[in-house]
């Protein structure tokens, strides 16, 4: 993929110390972490290394990435790797896609207690998930999905939900056979809806009591507790938003999807049209307007606002799994379904291949068939130096 002519990198360069002054009262130590990440990253200012083909010698010089899971540019990286890692754990089966949201009213009070409330998003969604799995009127089975976390729209507005991948099936209880679900049918959506509102409301009641939430600026009267249960009140009468997409054709198709999904931050660099006049310009899809596509034109520090609205808590995990894919039983259960499943062996598509430690992520721009190794580290002094004098290519 070519690199695009715009990056959030330069945003920030431009524009970011106006947004550092405008917002610093409200900005975290995480905040300002990503954006000299984001600032530096692929820069002369983080160092770089040598890379040498295998087969043919050629080398060149590269700036070193920054690594931050929000960067634009770094998860690219993450996400093949993290997808190579996975194909193995594909299953012969159908899959489903189900999104659960929480609703506006409540996404202010998650914003503001990120850590315990995207817990709980991930807490409801797959609680939800496995009693309606298990319960014989709908499938009577143990399912195991991977839940991913986005908290961004097209318009890059605070939007918390989960999405989840699941084989079109399960387990029964006894391990003794697996139990396929109907082709085009999965489980009932308004079933789903209604469980996940009352398993989030219970817990949302319950980190309220033991005093674990806070509530800044205007969200300061729901601190009484008179006011929180009005609030849960409104939104138990509300029709909560889940989600199910038709079944994917099979585990290449789930590759695919699965790489849009899991490493992804709040908008990508090729969505990026223009910075002009302090203003940004991006491609993002209308979907109250049926998907219509257009382009959005903000402030450039509004533009950052919005963007830094979605850096998580340090430590926080957004991609989970649950089920029979648990990380404590994913080994031993999957064991037993490709046995029940009796498929063939899965292929492992070609642009997945599991790269090594050692390797970089291209081809050799030289000879074309080589990989190119890193075979020796610079900082940023070290680095700057070598571009001065003996002359390499970068290739940043």
């Amino acid at each position: 993929m070519n690199r695009p002519p715009l990056e959030v990198a330069d945003i920030i360069r431009a524009h970011g110390k106006e947004f550092v002054k405008r917002y610093h009262s409200v900005l975290t130590r995480e905040h300002r972490k990503v954006l000299r990440a984001i600032e530096h990253c692929r820069t002369a200012a983080l160092g770089g290394h040598v890379d040498q083909c295998d087969r043919c010698g050629y080398r060149v010089i590269s700036y070193n990435s920054c690594r931050n899971r929000h960067c634009p540019k770094c998860q690219i990286a993450a996400r093949e790797k993290w997808l190579a890692d996975r194909t193995e754990e594909l299953l012969p089966v159908p899959y489903f896609h189900v999104v659960f949201t929480l609703p506006p009213m409540l996404a202010e009070l998650a914003l503001q207690n990120q850590r315990g409330l995207y817990g709980l998003l991930f807490q409801a969604s797959s609680r939800t998930l496995l009693q309606i799995g298990a319960n014989r009127k709908h499938l009577g089975a143990q399912l195991g999905f991977l839940s991913v976390l986005h908290t961004w729209g097209q318009n890059l507005q605070h939007h918390p939900h989960v999405h989840c991948i699941i084989p079109a099936g399960g387990l029964v209880l006894d391990h003794s056979r697996w139990i396929h679900s109907r082709k085009k049918f999965f489980l009932p959506v308004r079933v789903l809806s209604r469980l996940f509102r009352g398993k989030f409301l219970a817990l949302l009641k319950r980190v309220f009591r033991r005093g674990q939430l806070t509530f800044p600026g205007e969200l300061s009267e729901l601190a009484q507790p008179e006011a929180f249960q009005q609030m849960l009140r409104h939104a138990y009468l509300q029709e909560w938003v889940v989600y199910a997409k038709p079944p994917f054709g099979g585990p290449r198709q789930v590759l695919k999807y699965l790489s849009r999904y899991t490493h992804r931050v709040a908008i990508s660099n090729h969505r990026l049209i223009a910075l002009q006049d302090g203003k940004v310009t991006f491609r993002w899809k209308n979907y109250k307007s049926g998907s219509q596509k257009g382009a959005m034109t903000l402030d450039a520090v509004e533009f950052l606002r919005r963007f830094m609205l979605h850096v998580l808590p340090r430590g926080f995990v957004r991609i989970r799994s649950f089920g029979f894919l648990a990380n404590r039983v994913r080994k031993r259960k999957l064991q037993i379904c490709r046995t029940l499943l009796r498929p063939e062996p899965t292929q492992l598509p070609m642009n997945a291949a599991r790269p090594t430690s050692q390797t970089t992520s291209y081809i050799c721009p030289s000879c074309h068939h080589g990989r190119m190794i890193v075979v020796e580290r610079l900082t940023a002094q070290q680095f700057l130096f070598q571009l001065a004098q003996r002359g390499f290519l970068d290739t940043s």
